[in-house]
């Protein structure tokens, strides 16, 4: 009954989101032609209005990037699970990172073994759950730093720590840190880390942190290597086996 209720919501709000971004399709396509008609403005007036425009612009792009974090949220359910090589998953996202990486001073360090065991991705989900803890462990460092993602196996799980340099997150934060729309970064909608979490969860896995304040942060994910067993009622439970990583 409460699975087919939050189902129900789910997909109620799903509809009631993509209508909001139509809405703001039409709002967004008026202020362009607004920004093109002060395009060169030639008073004060014009160059206020300019700004203001600008301004509902930059609102209109933040919103339909909350309304996309939301979508992605609700609908990790349908997976399309293979067996996948991981380290092929990883490498494509690291490529893609990189240059974002780069530009912020921060180091990107990836030890993988050699015989990877295959697990059974849905490929671009799990793209999608390692670009959110990229981003997220790229935007603790303020001043650069190390990244590094270190894989294994434990106990029938592939496990991938995602460790960077950074100032640390107290445990008030952490109590909160997977709980959807909570944030600590201006402008963020959220739902980063709590759609990654969902997203390692429906595979039959899970996402845990361990943080020391000064000393950086790690995310462990683990996937099990077995054929995961999933519900239809929501995805697996799976008890991890947790093992302590020393921070840097």
């Amino acid at each position: 009954m409460i699975s087919s209720h939050y189902t129900e919501l789910a997909e109620t709000a799903g509809v009631f989101i993509h209508e909001i971004k139509n809405h703001l399709s039409t709002l967004g396509l008026n202020l362009q032609l607004l920004a093109e008609d002060f395009e060169n403005p030639q008073s004060p007036r014009e160059r206020r209005a300019l700004d203001r425009i600008v301004r509902l612009q930059n609102e209109c792009s933040s919103l339909v990037e909350v309304s996309n974090d939301f979508l992605r949220f609700t609908h990790v359910k349908d997976l399309a699970l293979r067996p996948y090589d991981l380290r092929k998953v990883l490498e494509e996202m690291v490529d893609f990172f990189e240059p974002t990486a780069r530009a912020a001073n921060v180091h990107v360090n990836v030890f993988l073994p050699a015989d990877m065991p295959p697990v059974h991705l849905d490929p671009d989900l799990m793209k999608q759950a390692l670009l959110n803890l990229l981003l997220n462990a790229q935007q603790a460092m303020l001043k650069g730093g190390e990244l590094s993602l270190i894989a294994g196996v434990e106990a029938g799980f592939l496990v991938l720590h995602v460790i960077d340099t950074g100032p640390g997150i107290s445990p008030e934060m952490i109590e909160n840190l997977f709980k959807p729309f909570f944030s600590t970064k201006p402008g963020g909608s959220g739902l980063g880390l709590p759609t990654a979490r969902k997203v390692l969860e429906a595979h039959g896995g899970s996402l845990q942190v361990q943080s020391q304040i000064g000393r950086g942060t790690c995310f462990t994910l683990r996937l099990p290597i077995r054929p995961p067993v999933i519900p239809q009622a929501g995805p697996a439970e799976v008890e991890p086996v947790i093992h302590e990583v020393p921070l840097p």
